[in-house]
């Protein structure tokens, strides 16, 4: 059986040990392992998610599977656009990619942005990550590359993508 809920901060604990779950597994031949851990602080910290969640107004999604927590996502409004979403993260744990619950996730995202108002959904995506190909699968075309420099002397080295909602 699959939920999906929103999140608040009661559930950052659950979020950051998924990001610490899914992260090694999904970048492991992207990232080196400096900057995976510089990563994983930088964004999910407790302070950062819970940042995300009242300063950025990040609105964060748990997906349970059998009651458990298997996955999540956060979408935001893009500042200065009153129609245009962004996805900033979106992530299944490991066992249980190409199952169809990413997908599940992603029409939940889609579903909430359009009946806010939202026309288009953004994301970044680094240009290495197999998931590229699932965000193709679901109707995102590859917009731009941009690289962004995150700190300590690392990027992300992304494609920015969109589809319509």
């Amino acid at each position: 059986m699959v939920k999906i809920l929103p999140a608040d901060n009661n559930d950052i604990p659950v979020i950051n040990s998924l990001a610490h779950s899914i992260w090694p597994v999904a970048y492991k031949d992207i990232l080196s392992k400096a900057q995976m851990a510089y990563m994983l602080k930088l964004i999910y910290d407790p302070s950062s998610l819970q940042q995300q969640m009242l300063d950025q107004n990040h609105q964060f999604l748990i997906l349970y599977f059998d009651d458990q927590p298997s996955g999540f996502a956060s979408f935001s409004i893009k500042p200065g656009a009153d129609d245009i979403y962004k996805l900033h993260k979106l992530y299944v744990l490991p066992n249980l990619q190409g199952t169809g619950l990413g997908r599940s996730l992603l029409n939940e995202v889609v579903a909430l942005t359009k009946a806010a108002g939202g026309k288009l959904l953004q994301l970044n995506v680094n240009r290495n990550n197999k998931a590229l190909r699932f965000y193709l699968k679901n109707d995102f075309k590859i917009m731009a590359e941009e690289d962004i420099a995150i700190g300590n002397g690392f990027f992300m080295n992304d494609y920015i993508m969109q589809r319509d909602v």
